[in-house]
């Protein structure tokens, strides 16, 4: 009989942290399209936008494309597995542990939101339970946060640069010899899946 497991036989709840910039909101819609119902995981999101972008029209498109609850994230939510949540336009995005904060400090990499900002902050909390996913982008904003994750012994999962939109932000962050893999769109899902599911890296 298959189902969900009991919470109290399921994995400690990890951090899926993504990041994104030119093309990366088909790139994100596709990757949470291919993500499980049951995901124990929570998810921070950061695409790179223009301050004007309208509220709720990103949070929209990505509703449509998962089952995941997708929220457009304030200062102090909770981090609650199974949701999705995203950076608003303008605001860098910080990961406490179990909590969210927003920030209007300077932009980092020419870029506010920053994916570098997410993932630092998100190692400094999570640890070794917190999974990078760098996906299409024409800048390097990213490589300095993937390597952050790596030294606090999470895991740094990029697309490959030859199916990105953009390949720059993929190939600046392969560069610093900090990822654990490079996938295209739908193996990355089946090995964040994996991740979820095991609650470790499965590498030897």
């Amino acid at each position: 009989m298959t189902g969900t497991a009991p919470a109290s036989q399921r994995p400690a709840p990890r951090l899926i942290a993504i990041g994104a910039s030119w093309g990366g909101l088909e790139a994100i819609g596709r990757l949470l399209s291919a993500l499980p119902p049951d995901l124990n995981s929570a998810v921070a999101v950061v695409q790179h936008r223009g301050p004007d972008s309208l509220h709720g029209v990103m949070r929209q498109y990505l509703a449509n494309r998962t089952a995941l609850e997708v929220i457009d994230a304030e200062d102090k939510d909770p981090i609650e597995p199974g949701k999705v949540y995203i950076a608003p336009a303008d605001y860098h995005l910080l990961v406490d542990k179990g909590t969210l904060g927003l920030s209007l400090e300077a932009p980092v990499a020419m870029s506010r939101p920053s994916v570098d900002v997410l993932f630092a902050t998100a190692a400094d909390s999570y640890g070794p339970d917190v999974t990078a996913v760098v996906l299409t982008g024409a800048n390097a904003d990213g490589s300095q946060g993937a390597v952050a994750v790596k030294q606090a012994g999470g895991t740094v999962l990029v697309q490959d640069p030859n199916e990105a939109e953009r390949p720059e932000m993929p190939e600046a962050v392969i560069a610093t010899g900090a990822v654990d893999g490079v996938y295209p769109i739908d193996d990355i899902a089946a090995r964040l899946t994996e991740l979820d599911r095991t609650g470790s890296d499965g590498e030897s």
